[in-house]
């Protein structure tokens, strides 16, 4: 388990970390043997916890395991996936289970592990602020440590050249279905929280789940597995024109490579949010056997005549919803494409709407001064996932870097497993000042722009032998 932290002192950390989901966790792996950096990490969640309410039995993460923490960066760390299998003696059940791609469940499971062994971790530790401090060139963290039971129990600061964002993405639910989420007596969760809901979801005479992406999609499947055959009584819509697969080619998958993020950053701005919101297939489709399960399970069901009690319609969206009795809601649905209205009568709702990044501007708000911005007044954010800040701070070499919170500059991978290792390494060269761990020049086989030529290692070419010459 984590050691508690030390009391605060006046020399400053190398290295504060703000959150401890994924990417941060990715970080601290990444930092424990560097041991002249002094880094520290808090979450004021109790424990290390990862969209526990979406580990659905059989459901599995949409890169392969190699895609952990570290591996893409260093993969002879001691928190590597497959030395997490060693230790708990699973490698060859691994190996001869042959999943490229492990379950949701296991994965979190690796994460915990990590954050339950790893030092320098401080769970229940509520991050309140985060200043400047110009007479000792340096951040002021101010923190909250909290009980068992949330409240606060004591306060601090820390004192750090250095602080990296890692606060993650939240439930996101449209305006026009807020009224869902305040509805009494109805069953109306987020995706994030299915688990937690489940059983009562079941027992619902009629459900809905609204949302075409892969959470969508996941939930569906688990509710149209465990009700009766013919009374299946599930609606399933999403704004997307079809429930489509997700792009996963693998040249389409150079997406998510470090060449392609230094491509999307160096674009303009307009040409960067043009192509966030074109490349939605890339990232919020759907995985191919998620939607050949679907099919496969709805097709059993006609196996002794009839067609199961289950409505797919994508293209639509809700319109706006409201509670009919204390217990029906009432949805009001649009068709985009027919253009035509129409109302659903439900008993449930699963609201599979997404995540969106956690806003900055409550934490830095001591340094919105120090803050460039962008035509849209989001932060600026460099190449090395710094935030732009004014020369009178990046000047003293101290530096405020993010972590799932620049798609707006480095494109549909900000918030990609796989590129957490490589981001998490870019950090730590640039914090070190040296290629702490050195990082490929080259990732992908696609050139995406024509100013920007591959970088082509050096050809080997077999020795070529000369024949002796005969001096008979």
């Amino acid at each position: 388990m984590n050691t508690p932290p030390p009391p605060d002192t006046d020399t400053p950390r190398d290295l504060v970390g703000i959150g401890i989901g994924p990417s941060n966790l990715s970080l601290a792996a990444l930092t424990h043997p560097l041991t002249e950096l002094d880094a520290v990490f808090y979450e004021q969640q109790p424990t290390f916890t990862w969209h526990p309410g979406l580990l659905i039995d059989g459901a599995r993460i949409q890169v392969p395991f190699l895609a952990d923490l570290v591996t893409l960066a260093d993969p002879t760390s001691t928190w590597t996936f497959l030395n997490y299998l060693k230790t708990h003696d699973r490698l060859y059940p691994f190996y001869f289970a042959e999943h490229f791609h492990v379950r949701r469940a296991e994965y979190d499971a690796y994460c915990r592990w990590v954050a339950h062994t790893l030092p320098g971790l401080h769970f229940r530790h509520q991050v309140d602020a985060v200043r400047w401090n110009p007479e000792r060139d340096v951040f002021e963290v101010d923190h909250t440590r909290l009980d068992a039971h949330g409240e606060a129990e004591a306060l601090g600061r820390t004192h750090t050249k250095n602080v990296v964002l890692g606060i993650g993405t939240r439930p996101h639910i449209p305006d026009p279905l807020r009224p869902l989420a305040d509805a009494p007596g109805v069953p109306v969760v987020h995706a994030s929280d299915y688990l937690d809901h489940r059983t009562t979801l079941l027992a619902a005479d009629h459900v809905t789940v609204v949302g075409s992406g892969q959470s969508g999609a996941e939930v569906f499947l688990d509710l149209l597995r465990h009700r009766p055959t013919g009374r299946e009584r599930l609606h399933w819509i999403g704004r997307t024109q079809a429930f489509a697969p997700m792009e996963y080619s693998k040249l389409g998958l150079e997406h998510f490579t470090p060449d392609y993020t230094r491509y999307f950053h160096a674009l303009p701005e307009p040409v960067r949010d043009r192509l966030v919101t074109a490349q939605w297939q890339l990232h919020k489709g759907i995985d191919a056997t998620t939607l050949a399960a679907i099919h496969d399970e709805l097709y059993r069901r006609t196996l002794h005549g009839g067609w199961p009690d289950a409505v797919l319609t994508p293209g639509v969206r809700v319109r706006t919803a409201g509670r009919m009795t204390t217990t029906q809601i009432e949805l009001h649905l649009e068709h985009l494409q027919q253009n035509t209205r129409s109302r659903l009568t439900t008993n449930a709702v699963v609201l599979a709407t997404g995540h969106r990044e956690r806003p900055l501007d409550r934490l830095l708000a001591g340094l919105d001064p120090y803050l460039r911005r962008d035509s849209n007044e989001r932060p600026r954010i460099d190449e090395h996932f710094r935030l732009v800040l004014d020369p009178a701070i990046t000047a003293t070499g101290s530096n405020i870097y993010v972590q799932n919170a620049e798609r707006h500059t480095h494109g549909v991978g900000a918030h990609d497993l796989g590129l957490a290792a490589w981001r998490s390494a870019t950090i730590l060269n640039t914090v070190t000042g040296k290629e702490t761990y050195p990082l490929p020049t080259r990732t992908a086989f696609t050139t995406f722009g024509l100013d920007t030529p591959p970088h082509v290692p050096p050809t080997r070419h077999p020795q070529t032998l000369t024949p002796l010459t005969d001096t008979r």
